[in-house]
């Protein structure tokens, strides 16, 4: 049976953001990152772990978002999946199925582990984070979310030179999934067509 990726990453794929002092700890380097950060783009590897911890599931591809709220994260391997936000809709298009899905990008991206890379200013509204130290020259934080509807337990992100280089999510059924961000680069100018999605002739299309 094909597993296709953790939805997690379509999350992960709307948010960054914010303008402090640099600070070498995870909770200042995050608030740097936010306030300096309008546009990026990256390559990202990514692993689910379940709870049993069998087999992890593997898969990459690239990401790319430009505020406010535009996003395009795109799995290459094994399997393609692209998902779009274009600042009012997401739009998922499984390429082998031939089916797209399309639904509003609600209030509830503020509250998903994606906000935190790709959100604003107001990512404390939702989340409570703190400093949780450092670990192989990173500097981390863990942020919970405020509200028991947002499917996962805690987030934590390192940083290194106010830039995330790694992201692990703990979902509400015991998985974890791991993002690895690789050639990482900020405040790139993006074509606006990244952020736009035509469905493809003859795709079936889902409305949520």
């Amino acid at each position: 049976m094909k597993i296709r990726p953790c939805s997690i990453a379509v999350a992960c794929l709307i948010a960054l953001g914010f303008c402090a002092r640099v600070s070498a700890s995870g909770p200042g380097q995050f608030h740097a990152f936010i306030q300096t950060t309008q546009s990026a783009k990256s390559n990202f590897s990514q692993s689910v772990v379940s709870k049993s911890g069998r087999k992890a599931q593997l898969s990459e591809g690239t990401f790319a978002f430009q505020r406010p709220g535009k996003f395009r994260w795109v799995y290459e391997k094994p399997y393609y999946q692209l998902m779009v936000g274009d600042g009012e809709r997401l739009w998922i298009h499984d390429k082998d199925l031939n089916q797209v899905s399309v639904k509003k990008l609600g209030a509830g991206i503020g509250s998903s582990p994606a906000a935190l890379l790709a959100g604003d200013a107001t990512a404390e509204r939702h989340f409570a984070i703190i400093d949780a130290g450092s670990s192989n020259g990173l500097e981390l934080i863990e942020a919970t979310p405020r509200s028991p509807d947002g499917g996962f337990e805690r987030v934590r992100i390192g940083f290194r030179n106010n830039q995330p280089e790694v992201m692990e999510v703990h979902d509400n059924f015991g998985q974890t999934t791991t993002l690895r961000f690789e050639r990482f680069e900020r405040n790139p100018s993006l074509p606006p067509e990244l952020f736009r999605f035509v469905p493809p002739k003859g795709a079936d299309v889902v409305a949520e």
